[in-house]
């Protein structure tokens, strides 16, 4: 019995981490901003936020790292991007303040179609939501329509190797390393500008810690 429900509980991180709703979705957005803010500020330094830029975050889960952007560049446009509701509803809870001065917006949309007009965005920035795109070669396609010309576009994910160690991992996930994300970007009109390869410390549930790699893609829409 014990084994049968705790391989429903990682059924269920698998379905809050794609899709968080409800409560159980809020306590495992309050743990991911945690545990990867690390490579959220990564994604942020790669950015190299200028003032005015118009930034594009998708897949923001409750934002509790619009600070660190504002901390960049005080004068920049931020736009949140999400699937989920909740995550919607509990970023806009944690960022009122930066609402009301509209420094910062959020947004639902359908993981597919991004609904702004070619050209928008400065910059845009992902982190841990590659695993989930439906159609991954489409979907950076609608990146670079959204992105200006000579835009960034920064792309942070966890690599196959760590990933597949980690026991919610399932076939919800679609895994990558250096080399698929290379041929991935390669079939779109982006450019890979540079890739990091890094490295964090992450707790378990046990409370040990264990090395976390991950890449840090820059690709530009040359204009």
């Amino acid at each position: 019995m014990q084994e049968s429900n705790q391989k429903i509980d990682q059924k269920e991180i698998a379905s809050q981490l794609s899709f968080p709703k409800g409560d159980n979705g809020i306590q495992v957005a309050n743990a991911m901003n945690k545990t990867n803010l690390e490579m959220i500020l990564s994604s942020i330094e790669a950015l190299n936020i200028q003032s005015n830029n118009r930034i594009l975050e998708i897949g923001h889960g409750n934002c509790a790292h619009f600070i660190e952007i504002l901390e960049k560049e005080h004068h920049i446009s931020y736009t949140g991007l999400e699937v989920s509701e909740t995550m919607k509803m509990e970023a806009e809870q944690i960022n009122k303040e930066y609402l009301k001065s509209k420094k910062a917006e959020f947004h639902l949309y359908d993981g597919e179609k991004i609904p702004f007009t070619e050209n928008y965005f400065d910059k845009i920035f992902t982190v841990n939501t590659l695993y989930f795109w439906k159609n991954p070669s489409s979907f950076l396609s609608e990146i670079y329509r959204v992105l200006k010309p000579n835009g960034l576009f920064v792309l942070t994910f966890a690599i196959k190797e760590f990933m597949e160690g980690l026991p919610f991992v399932n076939e919800r996930f679609e895994l990558y390393n250096e080399d698929s994300i290379k041929e991935l970007i390669g079939s779109t009109e982006f450019e890979i500008d540079e890739i990091f390869k890094k490295r964090d410390n992450i707790k378990s549930k046990l409370g040990d810690l264990s090395n976390r790699d991950y890449l840090v893609v820059i690709a530009k829409k040359n204009s």
